[in-house]
């Protein structure tokens, strides 16, 4: 289980929840965007609940593994999910998103600034 660290509040989750949410901001962050993420926590009674956090390129999320008595938290749903997510960031703009999403595409040297063409 891990610990995450995000705006002054903590969450307990899943080490596989945790890293995909770890490479998923980093993903956000290079891509220059946002995007709120809802992800399984251990709350402070024990129990199983829900967290909503909104991460972005200013995000400042860390994760701190800790020793956990219980069954690990497991989301393998969301963990592919966010993973899906990542790879689809990080593909934008680049050849094979483009192909993947126009079939015509010719894979030809292609501008992808305003400014190439000064």
């Amino acid at each position: 289980m891990d610990t995450i660290h995000y705006a002054g509040d903590s969450v307990v989750t899943g080490t596989e929840i945790a890293r995909a949410l770890l490479d998923y901001a980093a993903a956000l962050a290079q891509a220059a965007t946002a995007a709120t993420i809802d992800i399984p926590v251990i709350d402070a009674g024990g129990d199983e609940a829900r967290w909503e956090v909104l991460v972005g390129p200013a995000s400042q999320l860390t994760a701190r593994r800790i020793e956990w008595d219980g069954p690990e938290l497991r989301d393998d749903l969301l963990v592919a999910r966010l993973g899906r997510l990542a790879d689809q960031l990080r593909r934008r703009g680049t050849d094979a998103a483009v192909a993947t999403e126009d079939p015509d595409f010719d894979r030809t040297q292609q501008s992808w600034s305003d400014y190439d063409n000064l």
